[in-house]
């Protein structure tokens, strides 16, 4: 299942009730005729090594030319058997947008200008949100795939290349949206929503044939092989059933196991989430998962997690105002969103050129100056071929100094000064592959055959802020426990060691609020606190006599 054939052969018609062994006048005449297919060749267009065609060896050849003329600023057409196949117009403006160059400001700065433009035409209705488009587009390019051979290609005991993603954030902060404009700009894609899907519509289904066997229906992971599944309102999909996720993510298979039928179908997607909180509005003073009562391992699959959060500001909130106005009106009338676009775009300016002369430029300042540059978004055909053309044929290899930056953040995160080693954050070497496999994405986007150090640095500021956002706690500090590896969150563990510290053996509410009052807990709801307590079995609960007592498990 996922792979792309071409079937030569004969369309037939058979009719439904002959077939299934019904006779009679009757049954002729209520029986419908079903289409089926007499093959004489099938040709597989996925390799065993998992890349498009069968062009065999000389197939790294074709790959090593075609990069060869990339730098050149030519593509020529090739008769392969990919699976799209472009036109000359096609890629005469994939080669436009590679070479694309605003003729300002640093080399490292050009040099991500086709990443910026890319970001720029990904859903420009909506305003801000710059990062988040900016992991999108890195999901939708993927990573370079490993070679292997021999028995890890047989097992498919590979790492990963895909990356998965999940935005969390307040109603109308415009996450569907964007997750429409990704299913719209992959060339491979299947979007469902998690309140209509179920563990088998996810992964797989087994189905019983007319003849008496069974058959084995793909689910949403597995008809997204080699693309994009967007999974929409993942905080209503049912806790029982977002287990089916947990080997599609990490082992990019699914595996079946009843009636008989033992198979395992590859399901090599990168998965865009998004979620709602369960009472509307973000709390700070929970996690992620708590938020989404989400289990932590699911949590720890996502690469990247961007929590968005409905503040007031007026900058921003006067820049989404008068573009929407600015839809509404004529293009004479809304002169008084120009100003105030101006205003804006004067002072990017200035930083822009603060940074221009000392290198690289961040993020945060160049794809807000790169949206008011480029007045028009990229037409959506030309960001979806040049992202489809990346993601086939672009190989990008990490380079030493790519490889030194990320090593020095991810042993600064695993290993910070000694005052801090307490509050450090879980950094495991599943983070470490997942800013491999973003840099990767990175200089795809520039169809570079090599992963540059701008590549790693953006990069870094993308998890820099997701790290941010996923583990730091309403008071502006590092919670170690918020990102789905394990452990109590500090008010977990502060109130834990107050209630064993007051010498008593059982205690009411009222005694937990005091205490609760006494450390400054902005826990919110204080009885849904303490029924976290009891799920996650630090205290028990029992009847004495009118009143309900709380104590602490041995």
């Amino acid at each position: 299942a996922g792979d792309s054939i071409v079937v030569v052969g004969i369309v037939r018609a058979v009719n439904s009730a002959l077939a299934s062994g019904r006779v009679g006048k009757r049954a002729v005449e209520t029986s419908t005729y079903k289409l089926y297919v007499v093959a004489h060749s099938i040709v597989n267009l996925t390799a065993d090594d998992g890349t498009r065609g069968s062009q065999g060896r000389g197939s790294k050849h074709g790959a090593a030319s075609q990069e060869k003329n990339l730098a050149h600023g030519q593509i020529k057409r090739q008769r392969t058997t990919t699976s799209m196949n472009y036109t000359d117009e096609q890629l005469q403006q994939i080669a436009n947008l590679a070479h694309a160059d605003h003729r300002m400001y640093s080399m490292p700065t050009r040099m991500s200008f086709p990443f910026d433009l890319l970001v720029r035409s990904l859903c420009p209705s909506i305003i801000g949100n710059d990062l988040v488009k900016a992991g999108i587009v890195l999901c939708l390019l993927g990573g370079t795939p490993p070679e292997v051979s021999g028995l890890e290609a047989q097992s498919g005991m590979t790492v990963r290349s895909n990356s998965h993603m999940l935005v969390v954030g307040d109603p109308g902060m415009g996450k569907s949206q964007m997750l429409l404009s990704a299913n719209q700009v992959a060339s491979r894609s299947v979007y469902v929503g998690g309140n209509t899907a179920s563990s088998t519509g996810l992964t797989v289904s087994l189905t019983k044939e007319p003849g008496g066997d069974m058959g084995i229906e793909a689910g949403a992971l597995v008809l997204a092989d080699r693309g994009v599944c967007c999974l929409d309102e993942l905080d209503k999909l049912p806790r029982s059933h977002q287990d089916g996720l947990l080997e599609a993510m990490e082992q990019q298979q699914v595996s079946i196991a009843k009636a008989g039928v033992v198979a395992s179908l590859p399901s090599r997607c990168s998965v865009i989430a998004a979620a709602n909180p369960k009472n509307g509005h973000y709390n700070l003073g929970k996690s992620v998962a708590e938020n989404l009562n989400m289990a932590g391992p699911l949590l720890s699959r996502f690469d990247l997690v961007f929590i968005l959060r409905d503040e007031a500001d007026s900058d921003k909130d006067r820049m989404i105002s008068c573009s929407i106005m600015g839809r509404l009106k004529s293009s004479d009338s809304h002169r008084d969103g120009d100003n105030n676009f101006g205003k804006s775009a004067g002072r990017l300016s200035s930083i822009m050129d603060q940074y221009g002369t000392a290198g690289r430029v961040p993020l945060k300042y160049r794809l807000p100056w790169v949206t008011d540059f480029q007045k028009q978004p990229l037409p959506l055909q030309q960001v979806k071929d040049y992202i489809a053309y990346a993601r086939e044929h672009c190989r990008p290899k990490m380079t030493a100094d790519a490889a030194a930056v990320l090593h020095s953040y991810f042993m600064k995160l695993r290993h910070p000064d000694s005052n801090q080693k307490k509050d450090n954050v879980p950094i495991t070497t599943r983070q470490l592959e997942a800013l491999i496999r973003l840099s990767q994405a990175r200089a795809k986007a520039c169809l570079r055959p090599y992963v540059l150090r701008e590549d790693a640095e953006d990069v870094i500021e993308l998890m820099i802020e997701s790290v941010k956002q996923v583990h730091m706690d309403e008071g502006g500090k590092i919670d170690k426990a918020r990102g789905g590896v394990g452990g109590k969150s500090k008010q977990r563990r502060s109130f834990l060691e107050a209630m064993h510290a007051s010498g008593q053996r059982e205690f009411e509410l009222s005694d937990l609020q005091r205490i609760a009052d006494r450390l400054n807990l902005p826990v919110g709801g204080f009885k849904d606190f303490v029924e976290n307590l009891r799920e996650s079995g630090d205290l028990q609960k029992r009847s004495n006599g009118s009143t309900m007592v709380y104590s602490l498990f041995a």
